[in-house]
């Protein structure tokens, strides 16, 4: 005989009911969420460097260093001519920039620079005028450093006596310097910029770090900034200072050639002058002068004996005999200068 199996009873399962049924949704799903980077490129400084039309070629070669120097720039097309200053503030807007650095070039002769903070128009805005530009394809320098690497910024001690040159100098520490961990930057330094104030000018230098005992080498580029105008907006504003000492360029043109002119003229009335007041007789020279002309002694004296008797003779003749003298020598001087201005009539007929 088989087995004999028994049906197992079914527990009853009990069923779990929650306190509250109907829970409100949280706000994000899981696969929403951000989830926190932690970035260590806290400094996010972006300059806008680009230029207005009608700069020459050497501008544009200087542009171009400038831009491979700072890893942090960002680029933009050529600006026109006819749009206001105050357009380059929506434009770094666009770009999400911080700092502007515009070049401006006149009569395709004169570059100006501009360097603005432009975060909400605050400002402040310098001009210069940048001169003796020397790139760094023309200079062939020695020196050597790594694209995107990261420089130090010496400043001459004057940079800390002087107001104007104080908020230049944070200027440049904020336009020049290339954040730390930057993406496109390399993680070290071996270049220093330096900004030297010398004859009322900003010295530009870029030199290369051969060792740490302080031996460099310059790389270039070359350029001296003359300072213009600061504004305390953003290309907009009133002036906070204004070189006193500034000349345009234009203006020393000017001025050249007008020197240049006034040296044809001062010459030609040099001429005049000389012509005018030129003596009709030589010179008759000094007293007893004879003496030396004659090795023979008896006919110096002679001559000697001559002149006294004339002086006794003009010692005793009358007042009226010595006008009358005068009287003659007046009217044979007109009458030659009567004879040279006929003969000048003649001429001029003839011709």
């Amino acid at each position: 005989m088989g087995r004999k199996f028994q049906r197992k009873k079914k527990v009853e399962q009990l069923e779990i009911v929650p306190l509250d049924e109907n829970l409100p949704l949280p706000p994000q799903r899981q696969s929403d969420e951000v989830i926190p980077k932690k970035e260590k490129w806290i400094n996010k400084q972006r300059v806008l460097v680009f230029a207005a039309r009608g700069i020459s070629h050497r501008d544009r070669h200087l542009m171009r260093d400038i831009k491979t120097l700072m890893p942090h720039h960002r680029a933009e097309s050529k600006m026109e001519r006819a749009k206001t200053l105050s357009v380059v503030n929506e434009m770094c807007e666009m770009k999400h920039c911080n700092k502007a650095m515009l070049f401006e070039g006149r009569r395709k002769r004169d570059l100006y620079m501009w360097l603005s903070n432009t975060v909400a128009s605050t400002g402040p805005s310098a001009k210069f005028l940048i001169e003796n530009i020397h790139t760094m394809a023309e200079l062939k320098l020695t020196g050597n450093c790594l694209r995107g690497s990261r420089p130090l910024l010496s400043f001459d001690a004057k940079f800390d006596e002087l107001p104007h040159l104080k908020l230049l100098k944070e200027l440049f520490v904020q336009t020049f310097a290339v954040p730390n961990h930057h993406p496109k930057s390399q993680p070290f330094v071996d270049h220093v910029y330096t900004f030297t104030y010398l004859d009322n000018r900003i010295w530009f230098r870029n030199f290369q770090i051969l060792s740490e005992d302080g031996g460099l080498s310059e790389v270039g580029p070359r350029y001296v900034m003359n300072p213009v105008k600061i504004f305390d907006g953003s290309f907009t504003g009133t002036t906070i200072w204004e070189n006193p000492d500034y000349v345009s360029p234009a203006k020393q043109r000017q001025m050249l050639k007008k020197a240049a002119k006034d040296k044809y003229v001062n010459r030609v009335e040099q001429k005049v002058n000389h012509e005018a007041t030129r003596p009709v007789k030589a010179y008759e020279g000094i007293e007893n002068e004879e003496l030396f002309d004659d090795e023979d002694p008896l006919e110096t004296a002679k001559l000697l004996a001559l002149k006294a008797k004339k002086k006794a003779e003009a010692k005793k003749t009358p007042k009226s005999a010595l006008t009358d003298k005068i009287k003659e020598k007046q009217m044979k001087a007109v009458q030659q200068v009567i004879q040279q201005r006929k003969a000048k009539v003649k001429r001029t007929k003839k011709a």
